[in-house]
């Protein structure tokens, strides 16, 4: 670094412990502003520090001051690393005690008091879009030296033992005034062989959510009007993305899909997909109110062979919970309609629940999950949590809201309310923890139809079979699946992270899995079933992720490698069955030996660590009719599956 200049570090922390980066798009809208000021550019030397989730202090501390200490010190700020950046504030403040501590972020946008009273070193708290404050902040440092922030909008300062905070930001009316993280260089895409570096590419089409849910703060933009980034802007950014091979491209937008230039984005992303391969998957947040536009978008993506997880954002099918969320009038209740019609174009659907909203009760939360489950293939289901400025946040006495702080993180988790009592939820809690591990980061994903419509099992009830049959067995292999559950009980992250890689990614995991099939649920089935859906139970654990591949040989299929795994038998064509149960027709029972190749694509540990379920599903083995004669060996049953009357 030159000495004459202001040297700035922006930092950013993901949540997850993964073997790839999240890509820090927050970060690199600013460092883009800086850049694209030619008084900034040459008084100010600015750099990224990205951190994987669950890093060390000690090892943060090193990245940012090894190699001298910045005068200015930007933290974007989220729940899980609020408290890891106020530590780093305070050794900061000790190597450089003129040195700038900047917060930004949603969780601290409007928490002034709060968070100065939390962390004595944090010099300015950025309320709303932080670009052109951050510019105009850098500005005022330059001119005026650490003291005088008086004419900088948009932020909340120390000015000696007063909390000032100075006139809101009005909000950026033409987003293409901010410069492209992507397009300036800001953020550096590829690593030191040439390849994409991030786990997948972030972007950002608009901003604003019309709507006003009590449980959220979208980037701080909620009931605002919606502002959109360029068509010719975005085009230029997911042709970058395709000929760096970026496979999956995730919106940042509150409603993909709302608008008719959220059309315009899918004809360009498709015709860039035609042309460079890639990239292969487009994942985002639906909109809530599913328009025509949305159902066009849908059938422009299935023609052109671009997947993704079509959400159904409901939280709750309680007409209470619903009011109270003040979710009533977005008509997402009429869902049933969507789906099958999703269900007709070959396309996989996945619903959103919280848990605990007040108005909600144990057994209303669990009808809503079944019913659901009866239409959907996975479901993602949250414990609710208080995030500042929301509704629910700034008025617990008015629902009896019981919260409490998590053990690493700012969040506030709801443990009671006026129909919640500390018991429902504890509860609940175990029953959480079995349903985002097993069935919404799809550990299993096809036994769930066949269990409900032949053995008239409902998705919770095997889930609390698993439940009951992990605290109580004997196997060795459920002893980590056990300990796992009890640590997140308390809504803990790790946990669920812990659990996923284990059923993953161990021999172990699986063989705990084939232990309950065989002792929980093969002698609860009815003779008749238990050679067909234990095939399918089958289907379901040699269709997961490959993480290890081994010695399974590598193919490139449409520009992508994937592992193979080659004339696997089964007792029983179960996509064939599968298929015949969607279309409400009995399958055949009694089957005959197929064989099939799986295909898996590889590097499937990063989607595996960061337990994102919409990007697991993308890993997921694809099953062909085998491509040459079957091997002479047959692949037998788990020898722990008694033997079939």
């Amino acid at each position: 670094m030159s000495d004459n200049r202001l040297r700035v570090v922006l930092v950013q922390q993901g949540v997850w412990d993964m073997p790839l980066e999240s890509m820090p798009l927050a970060s690199g809208y600013l460092k883009a502003v800086v850049l694209a000021d030619e008084r900034l550019r040459a008084a100010v030397d600015v750099r990224i520090s990205n951190f994987r989730g669950r890093v060390t202090h000690g090892e943060m501390a090193t990245g940012l001051f090894a190699d001298g200490v910045p005068d200015v010190l930007a933290f974007s700020v989220l729940g899980w690393n609020q408290r890891a950046f106020g530590v780093l504030a305070a050794t900061f403040k000790q190597l450089n005690p003129d040195g700038l501590v900047v917060f930004g972020g949603t969780h601290v946008s409007g928490q002034a008091e709060r968070v100065f009273r939390l962390f004595p070193d944090v010099d300015v708290i950025v309320n709303g879009e932080g670009e052109l404050t951050f510019a105009e902040l850098l500005h005022a440092r330059i001119a005026a030296g650490p003291t005088d922030l008086t004419g900088v909008l948009g932020i909340s300062w120390r000015r000696g033992a007063e909390v000032v905070t100075n006139d809101d930001r009005p909000r950026v009316e033409d987003l293409d005034t901010i410069p492209s993280p992507f397009l300036t260089g800001a953020i550096d895409l590829v690593d030191e062989h040439g390849r994409f570096r991030y786990d997948v590419a972030l972007i950002e089409t608009n901003r604003g959510c019309p709507y006003k849910c009590s449980f959220c703060y979208w980037g701080g933009a909620v009931g605002q009007r919606v502002r959109a980034f360029s068509r010719a802007r975005l085009r230029a950014e997911l042709e970058l993305f395709a000929r760096l091979g970026v496979h999956t491209v995730v919106v940042c937008d509150a409603n993909f899909g709302m608008l008719p230039i959220d059309l315009e984005l899918v004809q360009d992303l498709i015709e860039i997909k035609r042309v460079h391969g890639f990239p292969k998957a487009f994942e985002g947040s639906w909109a809530k109110n599913k328009s025509q536009v949305f159902y066009e978008i849908v059938r422009m993506m299935r023609d052109a062979g671009l997947r993704s997880s079509f959400t159904l954002a409901l939280q709750t099918l309680n007409p209470d919970a619903l009011d109270l969320m003040r979710r009533r009038n977005m008509k997402v209740n009429a869902w049933s309609d969507l789906v099958d019609w999703l269900n007709e174009q070959g396309l996989d659907c996945y619903a959103e629940l919280i848990w605990g909203a007040p108005g909600e009760t144990v057994e209303s939360f669990l009808a809503g999950y079944d019913e659901l489950a009866r239409r959907v293939s996975r479901i993602a289901v949250y414990p609710i949590m208080l995030l500042p400025n929301t509704d629910y946040s700034e008025n617990k006495e008015l629902h009896g809201i019981v919260a409490l702080r998590g053990d690493h993180d700012d969040f506030e988790y709801v443990l009671a309310h006026r129909t919640m009592s500390f018991q429902d939820n504890i509860l609940m809690q175990r029953f959480l923890f079995w349903a985002r591990v097993v069935a919404e980061n799809a550990v299993l994903r096809h036994v769930w139809n066949p269990l409900r419509e032949l053995a008239g099992w409902e998705q919770s009830w095997v889930l609390n079979s698993l439940a009951d049959w992990t605290e109580t067995t004997s196997c060795p292999h459920a002893l980590p699946l056990r300990e796992a559950a009890h640590r997140g009980h308390g809504g803990g992250a790790p946990a669920y992270a812990e659990a996923i890689g284990y059923l993953f990614t161990t021999e172990e995991g699986k063989q705990a899995l084939r232990t309950w099939w065989a002792e929980a649920v093969v002698p609860r089935l009815p003779v008749y079933l238990r050679p067909f859906l234990t095939s399918v139970f089958r289907y379901d654990l040699e269709t997961q992720p490959v993480c290890d591949g081994g010695s399974l040989p590598v193919v490139v299929v449409e520009g992508v490698e994937h592992h193979v795994r080659t004339n696997v038998r089964f007792d029983h064509d179960v996509p064939k069955a599968l298929a015949s149960l969607r279309a409400g027709q009995c399958p055949d029972l009694l089957g005959k030996a197929v064989h099939f190749d799986i295909y898996y694509r590889t590097e499937a540990l990063n989607a595996v660590k960061s337990t994102n379920h919409e990007e697991i599903v993308h890993f997921m083995g694809e099953a062909r009719p085998a491509a040459a004669p079957p091997l002479p060996a047959v692949v037998a049953l788990p020898a722990v599956v008694p033997a079939i009357a």
